[in-house]
């Protein structure tokens, strides 16, 4: 789903310090550490991630100055997932109540932040865009979709082999990367590369998969349900993670984002929160003031027109709108009013206008002389 607010995760204001966000990440890290929800580990897992993303960008000033003023846009755009939890020290924080970083960042990445990490490309991020009535952006919806992906290989579990052997790389030696070295007088320059032949991983396969040829996934079609939330609004962006492409030698998937689009609705238009709802009335009603029954998206109402409505006039009527996504909170309904012009008039219709035409025509005479 899409993310949430960072501040919001760990219960601050905008405006906290520094040492406000490390305290509160302390005090959240240890609740929801998965090691201290044992039977509760893969939502806790989940409230683990998100709460150290947050920590990991509001703990660094260039990160937090970028998601202050742009958003997630300003993090997503900028940074990979290895990229927002570089260079943020969270050795202190873990070793005040026993808990290994190590582990944490393996949880994220498949590695562990000490010693040598495998270099395994996370999967691609997948978009898909989805077309959703007025209705369901109202009340929420479920959607089902059918996403063609890379799926981790379900004969080998991702590994790639067979048999599940493997060797040391004859290319790196197992490091997972090579180093490649050049002189220049008596400068050295020295760059480090991506093993070729291993593709970082410091293993080579014995036996490759039969169903996947080594690569540890497959392509597939997969139907994937979709929760709307209520309050869907035009360009919402949901994240679905570990849905978007598996990545090779069972390295994490990415994630599958669904851009929401609100299709043209033939009775109300969208202003934000707020619903713009055309209403024709015959010429007597605007005159002489009654009521008119008006479609809304919960069903009818009654909408009191005052006498000597002219066309064009707006009337709004509260709360049925479209709710917020994150507070529920619902926009007005506003409702323009347009004089419907019969076509087709009766004679005796047609006498009571001209009537109407001539009285007016002798009462305006009346004023002038006067």
């Amino acid at each position: 789903m899409e993310k949430r607010d960072y501040y919001e995760i760990l219960g601050l204001s905008r405006d906290a310090t520094k040492e406000e966000i490390k305290r509160a990440y302390r005090k959240l890290a240890k609740k929801w550490h998965p090691d201290m929800n044992p039977d509760n580990r893969e939502e806790a897992e989940e409230r683990f991630k998100e709460i150290s993303e947050a920590y990991a960008v509001l703990s660094d000033d260039e990160k937090r100055r970028l998601y202050d003023r742009y958003g997630h846009a300003g993090i997503d755009g900028r940074f990979s997932q290895e990229d927002i939890f570089r260079g943020v020290d969270f050795d202190d924080i873990f070793r005040s109540f026993g808990f290994a970083f190590n582990d944490i960042f393996d949880m994220f990445f498949g590695g562990g932040a000490g010693g040598k990490r495998e270099y395994r490309n996370r999967g691609n991020d997948l978009r898909y865009d989805m077309e959703i009535d007025l209705e369901d952006a109202m009340f929420g919806a479920e959607k089902e979709i059918i996403i063609p992906r890379y799926k981790k290989c379900e004969e080998c579990d991702g590994t790639g082999s067979a048999d599940g052997s493997t060797r040391t790389c004859p290319n790196c030696h197992g490091a997972g990367h090579v180093q490649n070295v050049r002189s220049n007088g008596f400068m050295r320059f020295v760059t480090t590369a991506v093993c070729p032949r291993c593709h970082g991983t410091g293993r080579v396969i014995e036996k490759p998969c039969q169903a996947c040829h080594g690569t540890g996934r497959t392509r597939v079609k997969e139907r994937i349900t979709v929760d709307i939330p209520k309050g869907a609004y035009d360009g919402l962006k949901l994240r679905l993670p570990g849905m978007g492409e598996a990545g090779e030698s069972g390295a994490p998937s990415g994630d599958l984002y669904v851009v929401i689009h609100l299709k043209k609705h033939p009775d109300f238009e969208v202003d934000g929160l707020d619903l713009v709802h055309e209403e024709k009335i015959s010429f007597p009603k605007a005159a002489l003031g009654g009521e008119a029954g008006i479609s809304t998206l919960d069903g009818k109402v009654t909408l009191k027109i005052p006498p000597g409505t002219q066309p064009g006039s707006m009337f709004r009527i509260r709360g049925k709108g479209l709710p917020d996504i994150r507070t529920g909170k619902r926009g007005d309904l506003y409702v323009k009013i347009d004089i419907e012009v019969p076509k087709h008039l009766t004679q005796r219709q047609k006498e009571i206008l001209r009537e109407f035409e001539g009285i007016k025509q002798e009462r305006r005479s009346f004023f002038r002389k006067k």
